[in-house]
């Protein structure tokens, strides 16, 4: 019996012998062999549980937590440093990616005017697409083959459509990429890795078939925006209708390219008037309004001109803010000096930042430079309205500001240093400026106009060479874009000449320079404008139009 015992009884420093040595140790061993087989069954459904170095058993339910909280974090990081994606839309560049967020939907960045937020879906993600700038390659390429215009719509749904894919899938790649790498790093094991790879590419499947599931398509109807474009209804509209008119902005985005372009070629056969070789050109420009586009023209023309100056007369933001402020870069290079002055929707901070530019000239209050020859005072526009909640204060204001500079403008001739031009954004306040300076420039009012003032002195208003910027899309009529090209005489710096460069607004396709000479200058018949030019030749008949039109009073638009 003791004998039976110590068989059934395993030494303290050896293991349970196995079922099959049981069978070898005659009588005793059989007896011992159920129980043996039962310990080696039960040995191989619970596995030891391991410990932790205190001697705490380690749970299975950490171990799952610990892999949800690294899977979650690596594919966060994934997304966030390899999850964008460029995407070709059409003639724009765009940048799309996915982001983790509590409350879903779309956001849509327009630099520099702000974002546009739509409720599209509801998800722990986000798609973000940023409009980075429109490819002047692409661009050139439907002037070329105007026969894609027709598909272009098809073309930009194609490209949605294939970008969301790639998106799709580079997102893939991201979190499971991410994942794995930031598991591998804190496990140190394979096997977890991949499963927090696995388990990555899970809830991301998990994330959009939610976002399918909450799809909202009518989301377009109620955007919000931000930055700039919080006050976007009041510039451009109200969001319903471009959305119901949106198939018409399609169409006319292609025309507003061809139309950009036909300048460019226009200007490579304009009708420079040299009298003489040393003759000063002057480019004045005005109201740009945030257009991207304006600059490319204003550098097209400057190279086609030789200019000597440019002289813009305001309202080259739209709401004068600080984030704005990048926009007016290229007005360091041009290729010609850059003469400002502040208009109602340029903020003291545009002014500000604008002094600071390279080859940029600021004038204010009166102040006065001298530039290839020509010398120039001018003052800003006292008001500042952004946008229709700001009440104007009205001619009063501008009449005041432009006696500021009729004093400066007095105090340089006594000096013995009589004034060329006069600059001023409202025509109110140059108005002031007769007989006190041969030439006044001013804008504002989104159509030119040019009179002779009582005293003699010629005032020149500019268009909008911004086409009325954000306002194109809103107006039945678009507004043309508008610059001249002035001609002064070295000596006398008295103007020679002027040529009208008018080039279609948005859905116009034409381009017309006309030329003009001041009544002392004619050569005896009245000359007559230009006929419109096309990219495919030089302009057909004289080159002349008439000295001047009715004026308005400054009130009839406020720009």
């Amino acid at each position: 019996m003791a004998r039976a015992a110590r068989s059934r009884t395993p030494h303290p420093d050896r293991s349970p012998r196995p079922p099959h040595r049981l069978l070898l140790a005659g009588p005793d061993g059989v007896r011992a062999l159920p129980a043996a087989v039962r310990r080696v069954y039960r040995s191989r459904r619970k596995p030891p549980t391991a410990t932790l170095p205190g001697g705490a058993p380690r749970r299975p339910l950490h171990n799952a937590l610990g892999l949800l909280a690294v899977t979650v974090l690596g594919a966060w990081l994934g997304l966030l440093l390899i999850g964008s994606l460029r995407v070709p839309v059409g003639p724009m560049d765009t940048t799309m990616a996915l982001r983790p967020s509590l409350t879903g939907g779309t956001r849509i960045t327009v630099a520099p005017l702000g974002d546009l937020e739509l409720s599209s879906h509801h998800a722990p993600v986000r798609l973000d697409v940023d409009v980075d700038r429109l490819d002047p390659v692409r661009s050139q390429a439907l002037v070329d083959h105007p026969e894609r215009f027709a598909g272009l719509q098809d073309e930009v749904t194609r490209d949605v459509t294939r970008g969301a894919l790639r998106l799709a899938l580079h997102s893939c790649v991201a979190v499971a990429s991410g994942a794995t790498a930031l598991s591998l790093a804190v496990h140190r094991r394979p096997r977890r890795a991949l499963a927090a790879g696995g388990l990555a590419l899970t809830l991301l499947a998990a994330c959009a078939g939610t976002a399918y599931a909450t799809w909202n398509p009518r989301s377009v109807l109620e955007p919000k925006f931000s930055g700039l474009l919080s006050s976007a209804p009041s510039v451009v509209g109200n969001a319903r209708s471009i959305v119901s008119e949106f198939h018409v902005y399609q169409k006319e985005l292609a025309r507003l390219v061809t139309n950009v372009t036909k300048l460019y070629d226009a200007t490579s056969t304009l009708p420079a008037y040299q009298p003489d070789p040393t003759t000063l050109r002057v480019l004045h420009v005005s109201d740009i309004h945030l257009n991207p586009a304006s600059w490319g023209i204003i550098a097209s023309l400057v190279k086609q001109y030789r200019i000597n100056v440019i002289i813009d007369t305001g309202d080259t933001m739209d709401h004068g803010s600080a984030a704005e402020n990048h926009f007016l870069d290229p007005a360091s290079s041009l290729g010609a000096p850059y003469v400002w002055v502040r208009g109602n929707h340029d903020s003291r901070t545009t002014q500000r930042y604008l002094t600071h530019r390279k080859h940029v000239t600021v004038l204010d209050n009166g102040a006065v430079t001298r530039i290839a020859g020509v010398r120039m005072a001018g003052v800003g526009d006292p008001q500042f309205t952004p946008d229709r909640s700001v009440v104007a204060a009205g001619d009063p204001a501008e009449r005041t500001a432009g006696g500021r500079l009729a004093d400066a403008l007095r105090t340089q001739r006594l000096a013995g240093t009589p004034v060329d031009i006069a600059l001023a954004h409202n025509p109110a306040a140059a108005t002031e400026a007769d007989g006190l300076a041969p030439l006044a420039l001013a804008g504002h009012l989104h159509h030119r106009e040019i009179t002779t003032l009582p005293q003699g002195t010629r005032l020149m208003v500019e268009g909008s060479t911004g086409g009325g910027g954000l306002r194109a899309v809103q107006n039945k009529k678009p507004a043309p874009v508008q610059a001249s090209v002035l001609y002064l005489d070295r000596k006398t710096k008295r103007l020679q000449a002027w040529d009208e460069i008018t080039l279609g607004g948005l859905g116009l396709a034409r381009a017309e320079v006309s030329r003009h000479l001041p009544r002392e200058n004619r050569p005896g018949a009245t000359p007559s404008p230009s006929a419109p030019l096309h990219s495919t030749g030089p302009p057909s008949g004289p080159p002349a139009g008439p000295l001047s039109r009715p004026a308005r009073s400054s009130s009839d638009r406020t720009g």
